[in-house]
């Protein structure tokens, strides 16, 4: 018997077991679709919802600051008490079925105050946020990718982390409060300069974090791959980098957020955020600090809330970066 012959026998034997044993025969290859094919699949998303979800302190946190975004978003279209009105005959009204939370030193109702302040708060935070994101992963970026200009833009990175933010924050609040102010309204004024001087002076960090994996990308074997068929750097940086350093940045958008509200609340505390009349978490701490010893509630619940929102963004931070570090997801 030749050689050909006893690997026929030998191919003929384990086909006729396989049959035996219930497994199916079949010499088609594996299906290019598995979605289509009815296998299932994982993808990174899906991964880093399941590593999320293990945090127990990223879900506790995540489930408090929904709580929060309702209470500041609902609330007012349950609690129709205008925030702003006055009450001469009820000031200082105490925990009263009319005031839950009582009323301030004018009459104003506490608790439609709070939601009316965290509705700011949080607006001042998110766009402030996005902001200083937004212009430290640009610079990031180009820092990293283009070589000629990584070492003037980390200088200029350092001399803006070298500089005293809150005398800075406190000397752009005061050089243009009054023409922002005339030309876009007190509130809208306001707003405008307080988002606008927090995220031109938050946006380091971000631009440090995402150079140093824009430089690490540089030399992985796909960006390699793509510069030797001639792609541009903007196409380049749009579809290859700009995807790979989406983590980072949104971990460091959650801390911004956290970041800005402090930021916020301290100029408001300090008496030079928003105008008496449009009320925000920090604004709140400062009107109530002439009379905490006879109403220490009045500063109690705007520090809790502010507390509470800033630990909640940190936990989160704290679960993105775990959830999308892919050395540790799965574990």
């Amino acid at each position: 018997m030749t050689e050909a012959e006893k690997q026929r026998r030998l191919d003929t034997q384990e086909l006729v077991d396989e049959s035996a044993s219930g497994a199916p025969v079949t010499s088609e290859l594996p299906p290019d679709n598995p979605v289509r094919a009815g296998g299932e699949t994982r993808s990174q998303w899906h991964d880093v919802w399941r590593q999320f979800r293990s945090h127990k302190g990223a879900m506790v946190a995540l489930v408090l600051f929904v709580g929060v975004l309702l209470f500041v978003s609902i609330g007012p279209l349950l609690w129709t008490l205008d925030p702003t009105y006055v009450d001469i005959r009820a000031r200082n009204t105490g925990f009263v079925p009319a005031h839950p939370l009582g009323t301030d030193q004018l009459g104003r109702d506490m608790l439609a105050r709070l939601m009316a302040g965290g509705r700011v708060s949080i607006a001042v935070g998110l766009t402030a946020m996005i902001i200083a994101v937004t212009l430290g992963s640009f610079i990031g970026v180009v820092a990293g990718y283009f070589r000629r200009l990584d070492a003037p833009l980390m200088r200029l990175t350092e001399l803006f982390l070298a500089l005293p933010l809150l005398p800075l924050l406190l000397l752009m609040v005061t050089l243009f409060r009054e023409p922002l102010s005339q030309n876009f309204g007190p509130a809208m004024g306001i707003f405008i300069l307080i988002v606008s001087a927090i995220g031109a002076t938050s946006w380091m960090q971000s631009a440090r974090i995402v150079r140093g994996d824009v430089l690490g990308l540089k030399e992985r074997e796909f960006i390699l791959a793509a510069k030797s068929i001639g792609t541009p750097p903007r196409r380049m940086i749009l579809r290859h980098i700009l995807p790979n350093v989406m983590s980072p940045i949104m971990v460091a958008a959650t801390l911004g957020i956290a970041t800005a509200i402090i930021t916020e609340s301290a100029l408001s505390f300090l008496g030079l955020g928003f105008p008496p009349d449009f009320p925000t978490w920090g604004r709140l701490l400062f009107d109530a600090v002439d009379q905490m010893v006879l109403y220490p509630s009045r500063v109690i619940l705007p520090g809790v809330f502010i507390s509470l929102t800033v630990l909640c963004v940190n936990y989160i931070g704290d679960g993105l970066r775990d959830a999308m570090d892919p050395r540790i997801r799965g574990r």
